[in-house]
């Protein structure tokens, strides 16, 4: 049995409502030079969830299932903190009475617009509309394993860290991962000053890296071990270490763009060991069909 604090892990009301595209992410430059024009971040994804392929989509930055946020800077930065991968989110406000009180569940969240991202059953997501009120009971953040004070915890649920099932061994903290991603690729989000919110990109623009590493193979919701990588204070390369984190939105057009990653484990000494595992995804461990 692992040692932690979870039971003084603090679980505290959020809210936020479904947001709108906004316009200035209709038209993007790629980075071949052609200007496109399809979807982007925001709204209901009704056709994309997690557990797709986050390749393929003729869209750019695709958020899986519904997007939120507040319109007030403060408050969306509070969600966006203080929400974790894993958290029950529950519809408060809505103009259909059928879906109000149902219930969703976190799977990711998007730096720069500062998304939260949440799955429903397709049944609800078809009734939901941009404005929709969501509150989500948070936690997950403090987490500690106290066996491994040299791993810090970032943005996931306590309950989901628990049905991953992590082992210690000889020092080391074992975590299921589907792949492998060298520093060298990592991209947009470098440099951050924390790591307990967003995302950073695996960029895709080296047709001969997605290949090599199976890039093409990545989905929603896979966990990945990211070589090299400090997300301490954070998001840095530094030799020796490593992170561990859940893909959180589809592949991008845009120079040093791609899939991107939410941290939930990082070692600044590189006391995580990642064991390959094609099954490695948050739908597997939290029952999402």
């Amino acid at each position: 049995m692992l040692k932690t604090n979870i039971n003084k892990i603090i679980t505290i009301s959020v809210i936020g409502q479904i947001a709108s595209p906004t316009r200035r992410q209709n038209i993007r430059l790629t980075h071949e030079g052609e200007a496109t024009v399809f979807p982007g971040t925001g709204g209901i994804t009704y056709n994309v969830k997690v557990g797709d392929p986050v390749f393929g989509w003729v869209g750019d930055h695709i958020e899986p299932g519904v997007s939120m946020k507040n319109k007030d800077d403060s408050e969306n930065r509070a969600l966006n903190v203080y929400t974790c991968i894993g958290n029950t989110a529950y519809i408060i406000k809505s103009e259909d009475k059928d879906v109000k009180g149902k219930t969703g569940i976190i799977t990711g969240k998007h730096g720069g617009i500062e998304h939260v991202l949440v799955w429903f059953p397709k049944a609800i997501i078809e009734k939901l509309a941009i404005g929709d009120k969501i509150q989500v009971r948070a936690q997950g953040q403090g987490l500690q394993v106290f066996d491994l004070p040299d791993v810090k915890f970032f943005n996931i649920d306590p309950n989901l860290f628990l049905k991953i099932n992590p082992k210690i061994k000889n020092g080391y903290i074992e975590l299921p991962v589907t792949h492998i991603i060298p520093p060298t690729i990592m991209g947009s989000g470098l440099g951050s000053e924390t790591a307990a919110s967003g995302d950073y990109d695996i960029t895709t623009q080296d047709p001969t890296a997605i290949k090599q590493l199976k890039l093409d193979t990545l989905r929603f919701g896979d966990l990945v071990y990211l070589q090299d990588t400090d997300n301490t204070f954070g998001r840095c390369y530094k030799k020796g270490a490593g992170s561990v984190g859940i893909v959180v939105h589809a592949n991008c057009v845009i120079a040093g763009h791609g899939p991107g990653v939410t941290t939930i484990a990082t070692s600044i000494k590189g006391k995580i060991k990642p064991i390959l595992n094609k099954n490695a995804n948050i739908v597997n461990y939290l029952g999402i069909k």
